[in-house]
């Protein structure tokens, strides 16, 4: 099968990496010309546009960092969509808006995948990284093998749409915990605790989760890198909220995280670090939340293997049969 690739951003680059280094024949493009001219020296083929690509093969991956980018190089790619082409949009987005765009491209004889990835980013380095996938069952078995070249843990989450759903909902949980961990880390710190027994105390009791046992471990350092702005994390929760406003769910938390990043990004700019977000707690209380002994950046240690479909529990694999 020969696969496009379009936007080799933070996520895009490292997805598309792991389809290079296990050999699948790639096409490439980006509006950055430095990040195709990279991709090209370890073996993919540049692109002039997203209509070549989707011309050229027969599958072509979008990872694109808002919903609006993507209908862009849709609107490019749509005239050369035909039977047997395959849209894959891994980028985190909407629900109703990867419907819309699905459509089209079924409408021009074509097949639409919402396959966005949970982990970050140095999962998706290693190809270690989780996917979900809305599409019917068999497009799912015809792209399995991309996607278990890209990630570990593969999800067949159902029809398209439903994989977004889940997306932007676990970035959402990702979002509390991170917020969570600035204000248990700070309050440790006003108490008088060493934050380096602070931070074991926190990951081996039943307070821990994915995201103290990575972020946190890099706003000790002081670096805050884990390649993720706050104005990501802005679209994110607001993608949230937009799926629960369209079923009537009365939140209560999420616009509370709304609000709070919406400070941060008045405070110290859209494209600062999320972890950065503990800033606002650092300059209320006086306080300098690092220690010693954490990495600068989060690095994945599990070696990379291929991936396999993951079933959900009670389920016979078949999602959304």
């Amino acid at each position: 099968m020969k696969v496009g690739f379009i936007g080799l951003g933070n996520v895009g680059g490292k997805l598309s990496g792991s389809l290079l280094r296990n050999g699948i024949d790639l096409s490439v493009y980006d509006l950055n010309e430095a990040l195709v001219t990279k991709a090209a020296e370890v073996g993919a083929t540049a692109a002039n546009d997203p209509a070549e690509l989707i011309r050229n093969c027969d599958a072509v991956i979008t990872c694109l960092p808002s919903p609006a980018a993507s209908d862009q190089v849709m609107q490019q790619m749509l005239p050369e969509i035909g039977p047997g082409k395959i849209w894959m949009e891994m980028s985190t987005t909407d629900e109703a808006e990867v419907k819309r765009l699905g459509a089209m491209v079924e409408q021009a004889g074509g097949t639409a995948v919402d396959c966005p990835v949970s982990g970050g980013c140095h999962r998706a380095d290693t190809g270690n990284i989780s996917i979900f996938a809305g599409c019917d069952r068999e497009t799912f078995e015809r792209i399995a093998p991309l996607l278990k070249t890209m990630g570990r843990r593969i999800l067949h989450t159902g029809p398209i749409g439903s994989a977004s759903v889940l997306k932007v909902i676990t970035n959402y949980l990702a979002t509390a915990n991170l917020l969570t961990c600035c204000e248990a880390l700070v309050t440790a710190k006003a108490a008088g605790m060493d934050l380096n027994t602070a931070y074991e105390a926190i990951k081996i009791s039943s307070g821990t989760s994915f995201v103290h046992e990575t972020e946190s471990q890099v706003i000790l350092n002081g670096s805050r890198d884990i390649s993720f702005t706050m104005d990501l994390v802005s679209k994110d929760i607001g993608l949230f909220q937009a799926v629960a406003d369209r079923h009537d769910v009365p939140l209560e938390i999420n616009p509370l995280m709304i609000k709070i990043f919406k400070d941060g990004e008045e405070r110290f700019g859209s494209r600062e670090l999320s972890p950065n977000i503990i800033r606002r707690l650092e300059e209320a209380t006086g306080l300098e939340i690092t220690a010693p002994g954490f990495p600068y950046e989060m690095t994945d240690d599990e070696p990379e293997e291929p991936g396999y479909e993951v079933i959900p529990t009670g389920r016979d694999g078949r999602a959304g049969q």
